[in-house]
């Protein structure tokens, strides 16, 4: 009977070669799985960290909003009183603050439980409401601008009215609207509105040469005051809220650009990140 003819290792050291080789390619692929997963959680770690820094910044613009909106109504010296009263746009300016203000801090909480919870559903609609919220704002900073000069002139109409009703003691619930335009021409150091003749067209001065104690550098809290002319702001205030607005316009549109830039980088983070949830849930099946 013929011996087989045996080549190279023993089979038992063979085996046990072989084992190693198995157990080595285990120990590797466990290793791999392992990387594998912490960078995936590394990057979810990266993922949320920077949404909820973005979502955070919008959620304190959302409650700004609402306090403003809140305190604008509430506050019969605010701004805004100076505006015809019948026209309603206190209210209208209050509507779209709180509203505006309660939609961002709902759009924020909606997308704090996407992020938090990885739930896709939710990172979806997440990412909707901001496109869509990105959509509004674009059309509402083309209407102010198209609106501007019917505001502008709504504006000069108005502090006409208040210039020529000013001090009447027949009017005191108009007294908060005299109340702003004395602190407006006091804190820019103006008179009337094209300059400090506008006032007169007021016809309840003692006198013609009267001008508001707020035109002057009188400390009196009077109405009025006889204040010598080189003691009067003799710039109007329309002037100096231009000079303000085109100082600072570059500013505004600055800052809404970086409001429409902040919520294109929240979409494109949202998606990114709905596609990596997507794609490691697959992975760990």
């Amino acid at each position: 009977m013929d011996r087989p003819f045996l080549t190279g290792a023993p089979v038992g050291q063979t085996n046990s070669i072989r084992n190693r080789n198995e157990r080595f390619m285990t120990g590797v692929g466990i290793i791999s799985i392992w990387r594998g997963r912490m960078l995936r959680k590394n990057e979810t770690l990266i993922f949320k960290y920077f949404l909820n820094l973005i979502n955070g910044a919008f959620l304190v613009l959302g409650l700004l909003l609402m306090v403003f909106g809140a305190w604008l109504l509430l506050d019969r010296n605010s701004f805004f009183t100076l505006l015809d009263e019948n026209s309603h746009l206190e209210v209208y300016i209050f509507r779209i603050l709180m509203g505006t203000g309660s939609a961002t801090v709902l759009l924020c909480l909606l997308g704090y439980l996407g992020i938090h919870n990885e739930i896709r559903w939710l990172l979806i609609l997440y990412a909707v409401l901001l496109t869509w919220a990105f959509g509004v704002q674009v059309v509402l900073s083309a209407l102010i601008f198209t609106k501007k000069d019917e505001v502008r002139q709504m504006w000069h109409d108005e502090i006409d009215s208040v210039i020529i009703k000013y001090g009447s003691k027949d009017l005191p619930e108009d007294i908060p609207k005299w109340t702003i335009l004395n602190a407006l021409q006091k804190t820019l150091q103006c008179c009337g509105q094209k300059n400090y003749t506008d006032w007169i067209k007021n016809k309840n001065k003692e006198n013609s040469e009267q001008v508001p104690c707020s035109c002057t550098n009188s400390t009196l809290r009077n109405w009025f005051c006889d204040e010598p002319l080189n003691a009067t702001y003799l710039e109007g205030c329309e002037n100096k809220i231009n000079t303000w607005y085109h100082a600072n316009v570059l500013t505004l549109i600055g800052i809404n650009f970086g409001l429409l830039a902040s919520e294109v980088l929240q979409v494109s983070l949202t998606i990114s990140f709905f596609r990596h949830v997507k794609n490691r849930i697959y992975a760990e099946k």
